[in-house]
C-alpha cells in the first residue's frame, strides 16, 4: 500500500513523528556501536467499529511471546526495539501482575527523604531481582526502546516509521513480526460516526481485508533486512502449506509456524529451503526454559548466516 493510502485509510496517531524520530535516534546510536537492532512487534490490534469508538474488533493475543523474546534478544547483546500493544505483556514485568506483587510487597519502614522502601519474602516474588536488574542494565545501556500502540491504525503507521529507521542498518537489523494483526478494518470513511445502537437489532457488519505490509516492509521500507513473520492456525494439516505460501509471496526470510493450542512448547522454523521443529521436552518444562529462548538462539544463528551472505 503505498503511503498516501495508508494516511487515507488509516488515521495517523498522535505523536507518529516524535516516536519516528526516537526510533531514528536509537537506531542510529545502535548502528554506530556495531550492534545489531531487532524490532519485536507483540500483541494484538484494536480495531474500532465507530469513528468515536466505544467499540472494537480485537482478538486473544496477551503479546507474551513478543514479550519473552524482546528479554533473550536482549541478553544475546540485540539492541531492541519493541513494538507493543498497550497493557499487553512487557519485557521483564509480565511474569509478575499486579495481584501477586500487590500482595508480596510491604512498606520496611517510614519514607525517608523521599525513598520509600519495600521489602517481600524472597520465594514470594521468585526471579523478581534478576528481572529488575536486567531491565534496568538494558535501561541504562540504552539498548532497550518501547513503544506503545493501541489500534491497527497506530500499529501500521508506526511500523512503517520504524522500518524506516532502521533500513539504513540494512543486515543487521531484524524484524521478528510477533504482533497478532487484525485481518479485517472498517474504513473511516465507512465508519458510524456515533455509537452503534443495539435498539436497531441484529449487527452487520462488511469489513475490508486489511493490506500485508509484508509487502512494502520487504521491497520498499528496509529491502536488506532479515525479516521473520508468524503463521498461526489451528488445523495442523495446512499450517506448514501456510507458511510457505507466505515465503513465495512475500519473499522474506523465515515464517515462524505455530498451532494455536502447542505454540507454547513447539514451533517450526520455516524457510525456502527447510523445516527446524523446535520442541520443549518436559525436563525443559519443569527447568522454567521457555520455547522463546530456542527461537531466538535458531534466528540468531540465521541472522549471522544472512549477514555474511549479504557481506
Amino acid at each position: 500500500m503505498a503511503e498516501t493510502n495508508l494516511v487515507t485509510e488509516f488515521p495517523r496517531p498522535a505523536g507518529a513523528e516524535r516516536w519516528a524520530e526516537v526510533m531514528a535516534s536509537f537506531a542510529a546510536r545502535m548502528g554506530a556501536q556495531g550492534r545489531r537492532v531487532v524490532l519485536v512487534t507483540s500483541g494484538g490490534t484494536k480495531v474500532p467499529l465507530e469513528a468515536r469508538p466505544v467499540r472494537f474488533l480485537d482478538n486473544f493475543s496477551s503479546g507474551r511471546r513478543g514479550a519473552t523474546s524482546a528479554e533473550v534478544f536482549l541478553a544475546r547483546g540485540y539492541g531492541v526495539l519493541f513494538l507493543y500493544r498497550a497493557r499487553s505483556a512487557f519485557p521483564f514485568a509480565h511474569r509478575f501482575p499486579p495481584q501477586v506483587w500487590l500482595s508480596a510487597l510491604r512498606p520496611s519502614g517510614p519514607a525517608l527523604s523521599g525513598k520509600l522502601s519495600l521489602e517481600a519474602e524472597e520465594d514470594a516474588l521468585p526471579g523478581f531481582v534478576a528481572a529488575l536488574q536486567s531491565y534496568q542494565e538494558a535501561e541504562a545501556a540504552g539498548t532497550f526502546v518501547a513503544v506503545e500502540f493501541t489500534t491497527l491504525a497506530d500499529y501500521l503507521h508506526l511500523l512503517q516509521a520504524a522500518a524506516q529507521a532502521l533500513s539504513p542498518l540494512g543486515s543487521s537489523a531484524m524484524f521478528y513480526l510477533a504482533a497478532a494483526v487484525s485481518d479485517f478494518y472498517i474504513p473511516v470513511s465507512e465508519m458510524p460516526e456515533h455509537k452503534i445502537q443495539s435498539s436497531g437489532g441484529p449487527l452487520q457488519i462488511t469489513m475490508k481485508m486489511v493490506p500485508k505490509m509484508l509487502s512494502p516492509l520487504v521491497k520498499n521500507w528496509a529491502p536488506k533486512a532479515f525479516i521473520i513473520s508468524f503463521k498461526l492456525e489451528t488445523d495442523p494439516s495446512i499450517i506448514i502449506n501456510r507458511a510457505r505460501n507466505a515465503l513465495e509471496v512475500y519473499q522474506h526470510q523465515v515464517v515462524v509456524a505455530n498451532v494455536l493450542e502447542s505454540r507454547q512448547s513447539f514451533v517450526v522454523i520455516v524457510t525456502k529451503d527447510s523445516e527446524t521443529k523446535l520442541l520443549l521436552s518436559e525436563d525443559e518444562v519443569a527447568k522454567g526454559i521457555v520455547i522463546e529462548e530456542k527461537i531466538v538462539e535458531n534466528l540468531q544463528s540465521r541472522h549471522t548466516a544472512f549477514i555474511c551472505d549479504k557481506s
